[in-house]
Parts: C-alpha cells; sequence; structure tokens
C-alpha cells in the first residue's frame, strides 16, 4: 500500500457494552462477539492490502486484545505496539460499573443523558479510595497525579486525546507511516471530531460502531483529509 493511511477502530464489543454497563476506565474484557468482530475486521483490512507500520491502543485490555485479534488476521502480528492512557475511554467516575437503566431509573432520563452525551457535563467524581480511581491502579504509576481523571466529559476527554494526536500520532503520519489505532467510542469521537473540525454539538452526537475500521487518506503532507468506512456502517461523519 503506498499512501500513508490511518485507521481509527472501536475495540469489539465488551462485556461492558454486552451488559448495558458505564465501563469507562473499567478493564472489562471483549465478549464472545466481540473477539469475532476484532477477528472479521482484521480479516477485512488483510482483504483490501492494508500493510501498517505501527499500532496505538489504550491501556486496557478491550483495545489490547482487538488489536491482537486483528493484527493476527492481518498477518502482521511482528508490528511495533504502543499504548497509552491517553488513549482510553473517557472515565464515567462514579458511574463506572453501573447498568445504564438503572442509573436512568435512580436519576432520570435527561440527567443520565446529560452525564452521557452533554459536551462539558461530568458525571460525580469517583473518591480517591475507589477501586476506579486511576491513582490505586498500577498500571498508571508513572502518570502525574495531577493527569489522572476522577471524572471526564467529553470536552475533558478532548483535551486528554489531543496530545497524544499532536505529539505521537501526527508526526508519524507526516513521517509517511500508515498507522493502526484501536480506542474506545468517546476517544473516536474527539478525533473525529477534530480532524473532520465538527462543532462540538456534532461531535457528541457521532454514534461510533464497535469492530468498524474508519479509513483516513493523508494528502502529501501526511496530514488525514478524506475519512470512509471500511464496510457499510454509517458512522455519520463530515467530509
Amino acid at each position: 500500500m503506498a499512501e500513508t493511511r490511518l485507521v481509527l477502530m472501536r475495540h469489539g464489543q465488551s462485556l461492558g457494552n454486552e451488559a448495558n454497563l458505564f465501563t469507562g476506565w473499567n478493564d472489562l474484557d471483549l465478549s464472545a462477539s466481540g473477539h469475532e468482530e476484532a477477528r472479521k475486521a482484521g480479516k477485512l483490512m488483510r482483504e483490501h492490502g492494508f500493510l501498517f507500520d505501527a499500532a496505538h491502543c489504550s491501556m486496557l485490555k478491550r483495545t489490547i486484545h482487538t488489536l491482537h485479534h486483528c493484527l493476527d488476521e492481518l498477518n502482521q502480528a511482528w508490528l511495533p505496539e504502543y499504548r497509552s492512557w491517553r488513549l482510553n475511554e473517557r472515565h464515567y467516575g462514579a458511574l463506572q460499573g453501573l447498568n445504564k437503566d438503572d442509573t436512568i431509573a435512580r436519576y432520570g432520563r435527561e440527567q443520565v443523558q446529560q452525564w452521557r452525551r452533554g459536551f462539558d457535563v461530568t458525571p460525580p467524581e469517583v473518591t480517591l479510595d475507589s477501586p476506579h480511581y486511576p491513582g490505586n491502579d498500577p498500571r498508571y504509576a508513572s502518570i502525574p497525579v495531577s493527569d489522572l481523571p476522577r471524572a471526564e466529559s467529553l470536552a475533558t476527554t478532548m483535551k486528554r486525546v489531543l496530545p497524544y494526536w499532536q505529539d505521537t500520532l501526527l508526526p508519524s503520519l507526516r513521517q509517511g507511516q500508515s498507522l493502526l489505532v484501536i480506542t474506545h467510542g468517546t476517544v473516536m469521537r474527539a478525533l473525529i471530531g477534530h480532524l473532520n473540525g465538527l462543532d462540538p454539538e456534532d461531535a457528541r452526537t457521532l454514534e461510533i460502531p464497535t469492530g468498524t475500521p474508519l479509513v483516513y487518506e493523508s494528502d502529501e503532507t501526511g496530514t488525514p483529509r478524506h475519512a470512509h468506512s471500511l464496510d457499510s456502517s454509517d458512522v455519520r461523519i463530515h467530509s
């Protein structure tokens, strides 16, 4: 593949998706359907002749396992892999691990919808002694405490994600590398919103399917310009 390409993909269906939970940074694995979605995505990319120079994912096993399925199907398990907390899902604070329907019954649909999709609305924070506080997880021990979220809105998630785009992903693309990035729904909204110049209202309402590669073709500078889904799923983005 001569072109420089960026493929963004949300992980396959997780156990949290399957159980209708607020998952966030909670480290749940893929469901049986999610494993199959990941394998199918890798096979689809192989059939389209995709070759990558490096792969990126979050620190959570649902993206790591999705990535490994894809690389196995692509016959590119040898690729360099990079994992970053900046690609983690939005931290849902004290909502993490709760069933969405139960949360609606307790707080009301309007309030829960604001927590889920309000651009700058932050859910209740986790306490410092909570198992959901990243400071209590050894994988984040090297991250400054001031950077560790106790809850995030879409706006603060974007502020966390965009430095990884600017400092890591974009320079690699501009060097002519093609990248596979496996991440999460809210991170996809942040990246697509930035790449496509969407206003916050459009970005927050994007519906991102699991296990569906979104392909950006790059211009002569390596900057992604045009996006298309690799199958018939509609990601509802602007050109």
